[in-house]
């Protein structure tokens, strides 16, 4: 961490199909080597399959499912006296859509499907559906915070 000043956030341009901040930053978390057409093609592919299953809108269906993923307390270490406690504080909402991101996508590369579009899209979908591995870790982030709830009080 910085001692000088707090580091600058980038902001992104929207995704030319959707116009939409957050698919884009979606996408940049996949891009792998600064291939971001690679990216595109799998985010676009993706939510054509969604629209395929569900006959719903795709982006409104990415954010519902993002927002499902999204935990609302994790736990942070606090060392206090020698000991070292897990205290559990809200989270950001820029940090929590962060998580969720990263969940969801960590998540899809470990499914047992072909392409990374279909992963990607049967993830949005159990996301959607409050099942699959991302909603799992927020529920896992949230059991931890509620467990360790006794030491609430060494917030800062």
């Amino acid at each position: 961490m910085s001692r000088r000043r707090a580091a600058t956030k980038r902001e992104v341009l929207p995704d030319h199909k959707y116009k939409d901040i957050i698919l884009t930053k979606f996408m940049n978390r996949i891009m792998l080597d600064g291939k971001k057409s690679v990216s595109e093609r799998i985010v676009y592919g993706a939510f054509d399959i969604v629209f395929s299953k569900t006959k719903k809108e795709p982006i409104d269906f990415f954010h519902e499912a993002l927002n499902k993923v999204k935990p609302n307390l994790e736990v942070r270490s606090r060392r206090v006296g020698g000991a070292t406690y897990q205290v559990p504080m809200e989270v950001r909402p820029r940090r929590a859509q962060a998580l969720a991101m990263k969940w969801m996508i960590d998540s899809a590369l470990k499914r047992g499907e072909k392409t990374m579009r279909e992963r990607i899209a049967n993830e949005i979908i159990d996301a959607y559906n409050n099942k699959g591995n991302s909603v799992k870790k927020r529920e896992e982030t949230h059991k931890m915070a509620e467990s360790n709830r006794a030491f609430s009080h060494f917030r800062w």
